[in-house]
């Protein structure tokens, strides 16, 4: 029987493997290596990226890959991308499954801003004073440059680009729970959150938190996508692969 590609990293290519795995299906998940310790999906395991979209097409007729899901992060937009491409070269159908995004209840301050740097505009335009910052490591640079409000930036792995100067790291792994981001926004006197549209709930807790306490939060909104067949479950792509 010919294996499934899963383009994963997420809690959600985790469970379709072990869900494929547990039914005897061949999966191989594929993960981009950007974390020190991923957790790691039942079946095969590759690591690293495959060089483009044109590698990836030939790895995938190499290794006769009966299907494709792309359960990257919502955020992960180049190797989605370079799937789009190369599954329809390969002649290897391909879905994306992704959670949906965050919507906004009642009481909730949001502020949508399109990128990061656009976020980092709109800390400094509300006038924060203390910032908990959890747009992931690779987008710290863009808020290096505001040297009046502190930080406290929460990431899994210690980062290795430019701070903002007045900054405190927090390494920590989701899922979080309410009392818990209760407690670090009291303890910190957070006035305003950043985070990215990641959806789901692992992370969605800050986000109830933010609203007892009324306090604004920036979303960054996900980037565009390749129009390809999506499906918003793991119980829907084992459907779909059926």
């Amino acid at each position: 029987m010919s294996a499934v590609l899963i383009l994963g990293g997420t809690a959600e290519a985790r469970a379709l493997a072990a869900e494929l795995h547990d039914a005897g299906r061949p999966v191989v998940s594929s993960l981009a290596g950007r974390v020190a310790r991923p957790r790691l999906p039942a079946g095969e395991v590759r690591i690293g990226g495959f060089g483009g979209p044109d590698r990836l097409a030939a790895w995938l007729r190499d290794h006769e890959i009966a299907a494709v899901v792309d359960a990257t992060h919502p955020f992960a937009a180049r190797i989605s991308a370079s799937a789009a491409h190369a599954a329809p070269a390969a002649g290897v159908p391909l879905v994306r499954l992704e959670r949906p995004g965050w919507t906004a209840r009642p009481g909730d301050d949001w502020h949508r801003v399109a990128t990061l740097d656009d976020a980092a505009a709109t800390v400094a335009r509300l006038g924060a004073r203390r910032v908990f910052l959890t747009s992931g490591r690779q987008g710290l640079p863009a808020f290096a440059g505001l040297d009046a409000p502190w930080f406290l930036i929460r990431c899994v792995d210690p980062p290795d680009c430019a701070l903002p100067p007045r900054s405190e790291v927090l390494l920590d792994r989701g899922p979080y729970g309410l009392d818990g981001e209760r407690a670090l926004l009291d303890r910190h006197a957070i006035d305003v959150l950043v985070t990215k549209d990641s959806g789901g709930d692992h992370t969605a807790p800050k986000l109830d938190a933010a609203r007892e306490r009324g306090i604004p939060v920036v979303v960054v909104d996900r980037p565009p996508r390749p129009g390809v067949p999506t499906v918003t479950t793991v119980a829907a792509a084992v459907e779909w692969l059926q």
